[in-house]
């Protein structure tokens, strides 16, 4: 994964791109782990917009960026998308769509956006994963 970085700064300027395309403030990240199970990974974030999601009258006060990493971790240990359903969500895990992973060419790709509703998210996210599989 020698020019993640790079990619990384690619794919995130995709997925704040697709934000602003459908009106959404949140956080992005995306990861990468070499080999088939994931020991270890190196990953970048962006926020677009803010981190925090305010209260609504169905909802607390929501850190968008610590849900995003939630997406994250649960496609790391499924190795599928989040909200798949695999799996009933672990503590931790909310079980929420919006993070996207595919194999790389030496390993797990993955994108996560938190802040829209989870169609969208899944929409930033894909923007994010299909620069990190064009390179890596």
């Amino acid at each position: 994964m020698k020019n993640f970085c790079e990619t990384a700064d690619r794919a995130l300027q995709a997925m704040k791109q697709r934000a602003v395309e459908l009106n959404l403030k949140g956080a992005a990240m995306v990861a990468a782990s070499e080999g088939d199970r994931v020991q270890s990974w190196t990953s970048q974030m962006l926020v677009v917009g803010a981190f925090t999601k305010a209260a609504s009258a169905d909802d607390p006060e929501m850190n968008v960026l610590a849900v995003a990493y939630s997406k994250a971790a649960e496609m790391a240990d499924t190795l599928q998308a989040s909200g798949s359903g695999v799996r009933p969500p672990l503590k931790g895990e909310f079980g929420w769509p919006g993070g996207v992973m595919a194999r790389g060419k030496t390993g797990c790709l993955f994108a996560a956006f938190s802040g829209g509703p989870g169609a969208d998210d899944v929409k930033v996210a894909q923007a994010g994963l299909a620069i990190l599989a064009a390179s890596l």
